[in-house]
């Protein structure tokens, strides 16, 4: 580019030796080429990425053609303006604007990008869609970031000196990361568990600390969730951070799997209890059926052979209503097929009687 820029102001100076005429020439040099550059990206590039399967390159390329345009018109006049020969000052005012001007059209091009890719996570175009919960926070930090960046260049560009500024903004930052600890804990904890993504809107998950129920909102500060009395408790995504946390509904699917422990006397036939038990299962509608239902003989229990029933249910936030409706169940079986259910009894023996006792 360098050595295209030097040619063409070789190539002005066959005009003659009138300054003003060469750098007209310049600017008009440069508003052609960005002409072609703008036909070039908005025609010729617009037509072949218009045949991908996104919209993210079409939307790109119909904010780059602009931009690019405009910088190499900025290029001809300040080329044109050296040409000139003017004095230190006017020179030094007319680059400052035009730099300025490029800078300005260039943030709005970096702010529309930062949109455009925003979106496209948000429709899930990108390798894993992006939590609707972190799109406000990503679009403000990111907006933030170019617009500073934006600034900061302007500086450079009218050679302001930006160090004191830089000092005074790290020293006020240190000061209001203390002050705000431990929202700035939750709000991290908050990001890394959308990123980590533990569990999602709709999930039942239990604490380490004893709470359980279905999660209703997860945000940047802290996570909602509705336990099964309908009571809602709102937990700081820093404590949630740096707890063990289950996900009933993690998994492959939604489904849950309960367990119903039951014990028999000693001295039924077990395949008899085997068979009540498979069918108590298979007679519920809400038992899956897939993963199919299972009865396991466990143990020797000390007062009854110990069987346990494994079966899924659609969702975990059935699993309390399911294991009343199957114990029920369990019961009226037994009963039905003269199934004895035993409770503990412990046998005293009496060796002797103490002397003078009646």
């Amino acid at each position: 580019m360098q050595e295209f820029i030097q040619q063409a102001q070789n190539w002005v100076q066959l005009l003659g030796p009138n300054i003003y005429l060469q750098s007209v020439a310049i600017a008009l040099i440069f508003l052609v080429i960005g002409k072609f550059a703008d036909f070039v990206i908005s025609r010729l590039i617009a037509k072949l990425v218009s045949r991908s399967k996104t919209d993210i390159d079409d939307n790109l390329v119909a904010l780059l053609h602009r931009p690019v345009f405009i910088s190499f018109v900025l290029l001809g006049l300040a080329l044109a303006t050296d040409r000139l020969q003017l004095p230190d000052a006017p020179e030094f005012l007319t680059h400052g604007i035009l730099k300025t001007i490029a800078i300005v059209v260039w943030y709005g091009f970096f702010r529309g990008l930062v949109q455009i890719l925003l979106s496209a996570f948000a429709r899930g175009d990108g390798a894993k869609k992006l939590h609707e919960s972190m799109l406000p926070l990503l679009s403000n930090v990111l907006k933030i970031v170019v617009f500073a960046m934006a600034i900061y260049f302007i500086f450079l560009a009218w050679r302001i000196d930006v160090t004191a500024w830089l000092a005074s903004a790290g020293i006020v930052g240190l000061a209001l990361s203390f002050a705000a600890k431990d929202t700035l804990s939750n709000l991290f904890a908050g990001v890394s568990i959308i990123a980590d993504a533990p569990y999602k809107k709709g999930d039942f998950i239990t604490l380490d600390s004893g709470e359980r129920g279905m999660v209703t909102h997860i945000g940047l500060r802290s996570t909602r969730i509705l336990t099964r009395d309908d009571v809602e408790i709102t937990l700081p995504n820093g404590l949630i951070g740096n707890a063990k946390i289950i996900n009933e509904a993690g998994g492959p699917s939604a489904k849950h799997r309960i367990r119903i422990p039951i014990g028999v006397a000693y001295g039924s036939d077990v395949d008899k209890v085997i068979a009540a038990l498979e069918g108590i299962a298979d007679a519920h509608d809400e038992v899956c059926k897939d993963p199919g239902r299972r009865v396991r003989f466990r143990r020797f229990g000390d007062s009854s052979l110990d069987f346990e029933m494994l079966c899924w249910i659609g969702l975990p936030v059935n699993r309390g209503r399911m294991i009343h409706e199957l114990n029920c169940a369990v019961y009226k079986s037994f009963v039905a097929n003269g199934i004895e259910i035993p409770f503990p009894q412990r046998d005293l023996h009496v060796i002797s009687m103490p002397s003078g006792s009646n």
